[in-house]
């Protein structure tokens, strides 16, 4: 691929993407696709590679019922998209480390002793750590794959739509999930745009930006 057209993805990838109200409801995405999306975007940078992120994928008919009018506001791309995937940040993540840790092991990226090492170290960091600050360093890691699983699900030929506008309250509990564990993140509408999305302005580099 030349680096013309690698430039040319990228800016189709970021720069094209556009706010979408409203879905083709005949595109569905098969659980195959929305799987391999899926892992992509759990390529995205992790805190001690801790993987706090959890996904529930609503596609069927039934689960979007149940989830519409708990985003109100954002009922006509619940209900055309392809599915609403709702992320999580597990708040009792640690659990997992022993498996990611041993797998890592496992598959040669790292030897024995020294997972050994960083792995008491990083249990003895989230035993201390207070949940005000546990919860802001899983909240940054659900975001980052937040925005990499758009970018993905861009890549793929998708269009997609964060929603942050639903009851946060209910979320968990109405698709089976304990509330106090799972904290919820955003919404992500997935599927083909029925019509082109809205334009949005961006403040220029220039006013965000500091250089020294």
């Amino acid at each position: 691929m030349s680096e013309f057209q690698k430039t040319n993805d990228f800016k189709e990838i970021t720069y094209g993407r556009r706010s979408v109200k409203a879905y083709d409801p005949e595109v569905k995405i098969s659980r195959e696709e929305m799987t391999d999306i899926l892992a992509g975007a759990s390529r995205a940078p992790s805190s001690v590679n801790a993987q706090p992120w959890r996904f529930v994928v609503i596609e069927s008919q039934e689960g979007k019922e149940k989830l519409a009018p708990l985003a109100r506001f954002n009922q006509t791309q619940v209900l055309t998209s392809s599915a609403v995937i709702a992320v999580f940040a597990d708040m009792n993540n640690s659990q997992y480390l022993d498996e990611i840790y041993g797998k890592m092991v496992e598959l040669g990226y790292m030897p024995q002793d020294v997972k050994d090492m960083q792995l008491k170290a990083i249990k003895n960091y989230y035993d201390q750590l207070p949940a005000a600050d546990l919860r802001d360093v899983n909240f940054i890691d659900a975001g980052l794959v937040s925005m990499q699983l758009m970018l993905v699900a861009r890549a793929h030929g998708y269009d997609t739509n964060p929603i942050g506008g639903y009851e946060k309250d209910k979320i968990a509990e109405a698709f089976d999930l304990d509330k106090d564990r799972y904290l919820p993140i955003m919404l992500i509408s997935i599927g083909k745009a029925a019509k082109e999305g809205y334009p949005s302005y961006r403040l220029p580099v220039e006013t965000v930006t500091t250089w020294k």
